[in-house]
């Protein structure tokens, strides 16, 4: 089939493919929202690493299970809140 002949993909299914790839690769997609303290948190992490989204996602739940395997969740917990982060 010549390069004319070819359909072109729709945004959706590009977008489709991609979330398809990243399943095949053993990746999950999370989805949610910040509140106002952890935005704050957040834009600070990613303007001192240049970690995108998924990285930045990715690394913070590894800390937090080392966290919670050391059992260092509750003083970790406790900052934030004394810190109104």
């Amino acid at each position: 089939m010549t390069e004319q002949g070819k359909k072109s993909l729709s945004n959706a299914e590009k977008q489709q493919r991609y979330r398809d790839r990243q399943k095949q690769s053993g990746r999950k997609e999370l989805r949610g929202y910040l509140t106002p303290e952890a935005l704050i948190c957040y834009e600070e992490i990613q303007a001192k690493t240049q970690w995108n989204d998924s990285l930045l996602l990715s690394n913070a739940i590894r800390l937090m299970y080392a966290a919670h395997k050391l059992g260092q969740i509750g003083l970790l917990n406790g900052w934030l809140n004394d810190h109104k982060k």
